[in-house]
C-alpha cells in the first residue's frame, strides 16, 4: 500500500488537500469521491522527496490536536449517535469541517476502515497519538452494548474536565512567569547595554571599588565576552537534559520531580489525582473490568511515575488484593480517600464515589491555584527586591564614594 498526495474541491468549492494511503490511484480517486471531495490532482508520494513546511512540522510532531479539538469532537459524536445519523454521513461532516489538518487525515482513514467493515474503536485506535487508550476503551464498550452516544458523552465530560483543570493551571502560572521573563530580560539589558557604560566612571575610584560594584562589573564583562560561550553552554544543557527525559530513567525522574517542586507541586499531583480518580469512575461506570481499568489509567494519566504507581494497583488487583489496599501500599492517597475506596467496595458503589474523590481533588487544585498567586507573591517580591539592592548599591555606592571624594577635595 502506498501513500498518495491529493488536492480536491469540497462540496462547497473550496480547495483541500492531504494525503491518503491507498493500492492506486483509482482506488484514492473512489475513495475521495465518496468523502464529496473532487480529485484534482493525486501523485504517489511514498518516494517523493519534496518536503513542504507543513510535512516538515508535522514530522517535529507539530500540529497534533489539542484537548480542545477532542472535545469538540466527541461533542459532534455525541450529537451523531444520539440522533442516529449514520456513522460514514457523520464522520464525513465532520472531516469537510475540522481545521485540524492532521485530525483531518485522521478522520478520512477512519472513514476507510469503515467502509472495509471495521469496527469504530479498531479504526480509532490506529491512531494512538491521538485517541488514548482509555479513549478507545470506551468506545469499544459503547460499541457492543449499543451505548455510543453514552460513551462520546461521558468521554465529552471527562475531556472538558480534564481541560478545564489545565487551563486553571496555565492562568494561575502565566502572571509569576511573565514576570520571571521581565526580570530577565531587564537584568539582559543592563548586564550588556547599562553597565559597561559605566565601568571607566567605576574603575576610576582604583582599589576602592564596593564588593557589589566588583560583581556587578565582573559579571557584565563576563556576559559581554563570553556570550557564545553561554549561548552554546546553555543549548548544550538543555539538548543534553531534553535528551535524558527521552529515556525511561529520564521521564520517570523529571515526572516524580515535577510533584517535588515547592508550591506547584502539590497542583500538579492534585490536579493528576483528580484526573485519575475521574478516569476511574468514567471507565468502571462503563463496564470495564477493575484490572483492566488500571491499567488504561496508567497510560492516559501524563506522568510516568503515577502511572508506574497505577499500574502497581493492576498488578494488586490481578493477585487477589482488594483495591483499598493497594491503593494505601501506594502512599498516594489520604485516609479520608481510602475510606472512601473501601467504602465503594463494600456498596458496589466506586465509580460514583470515585468521581466524589476526583470533585474532592478538584476543590482542593481551586482552592491552591486560588492562593497560588498569594503563596508566589513573597518569593516574586524577596527575589526582584535582592536583585534591585544589589544593582542599587553596585551602582550607586561608588558614585556615593566619588562625590565624597570631591567634597573632600
Amino acid at each position: 500500500m502506498a501513500e498518495f498526495a491529493y488536492k480536491g474541491r469540497s462540496p462547497s468549492g473550496d480547495m483541500v488537500s492531504g494525503k491518503l494511503f491507498g493500492t492506486s490511484v483509482d482506488a484514492i480517486a473512489g475513495r475521495l469521491v465518496s468523502l464529496g471531495i473532487t480529485p484534482v490532482e493525486i501523485k504517489d508520494a511514498t518516494h517523493s522527496t519534496e518536503l513542504t513546511v507543513a510535512d516538515i512540522w508535522r514530522r517535529l510532531g507539530g500540529g497534533q490536536p489539542g484537548s480542545k479539538d477532542l472535545v469538540l469532537f466527541c461533542r459532534q459524536m455525541h450529537t451523531i449517535t444520539r440522533t442516529g445519523l449514520p456513522l460514514l454521513r457523520g464522520l464525513t461532516g465532520l472531516m469537510q469541517t475540522t481545521h485540524n489538518e492532521i485530525l483531518k487525515d485522521a478522520l478520512i482513514d477512519i472513514i476507510a476502515g469503515l467502509e472495509s467493515g471495521r469496527a469504530l474503536a479498531n479504526t480509532f485506535s490506529a491512531h494512538p497519538k491521538i485517541f488514548s487508550r482509555l479513549f478507545v476503551s470506551l468506545v469499544e464498550i459503547g460499541e457492543a452494548t449499543g451505548t455510543l452516544d453514552v460513551a462520546f458523552q461521558r468521554l465529552y465530560e471527562y475531556l472538558s474536565m480534564d481541560q478545564d483543570v489545565r487551563d486553571r493551571v496555565k492562568s494561575a502560572v502565566r502572571y509569576p512567569i511573565m514576570v520571571l521573563i521581565a526580570v530577565a530580560i531587564a537584568l539582559g539589558i543592563i548586564t550588556v547595554f547599562v553597565i559597561p557604560n559605566f565601568g571607566p566612571i567605576f574603575r576610576a575610584l582604583g582599589d576602592n571599588i564596593p564588593l557589589p560594584t566588583k560583581i556587578i562589573l565582573g559579571v557584565s564583562n563576563f556576559v559581554v565576552n563570553s556570550w557564545m560561550l553561554m549561548l552554546g553552554a546553555a543549548i548544550a544543557v538543555y539538548a543534553g537534559i531534553s535528551s535524558y527525559i527521552k529515556t525511561e530513567a529520564g521521564r520517570l525522574n523529571w515526572d516524580r520531580l515535577k510533584l517535588k517542586v515547592p508550591v506547584t507541586g502539590v497542583i500538579v499531583r492534585n490536579a493528576a489525582l483528580s484526573r485519575i480518580s475521574r478516569s476511574l469512575a468514567v471507565s468502571l461506570d462503563a463496564g470495564l473490568p477493575i484490572n483492566e481499568t488500571l491499567n488504561t489509567v496508567s497510560d492516559s494519566i501524563g506522568n510516568t511515575w503515577l502511572g508506574g504507581r497505577m499500574s502497581a494497583l493492576g498488578e494488586g488487583i490481578e493477585r487477589g488484593a482488594s483495591l483499598s489496599s493497594t491503593a494505601a501500599a501506594t502512599g498516594l492517597f489520604t485516609p479520608l480517600i481510602l475510606q472512601m475506596i473501601a467504602l465503594g467496595e463494600e456498596t458496589g458503589a466506586l465509580p460514583e464515589l470515585m468521581n466524589e474523590v476526583s470533585d474532592y481533588y478538584k476543590r482542593e487544585v481551586d482552592y491552591d491555584l486560588e492562593n497560588l498567586s498569594a503563596a508566589l507573591e513573597p518569593i516574586l517580591i524577596v527575589s526582584v527586591g535582592a536583585i534591585v539592592l544589589i544593582l542599587a548599591l553596585g551602582v550607586f555606592l561608588p558614585m556615593w564614594d566619588m562625590v565624597a571624594r570631591a567634597k573632600a577635595g
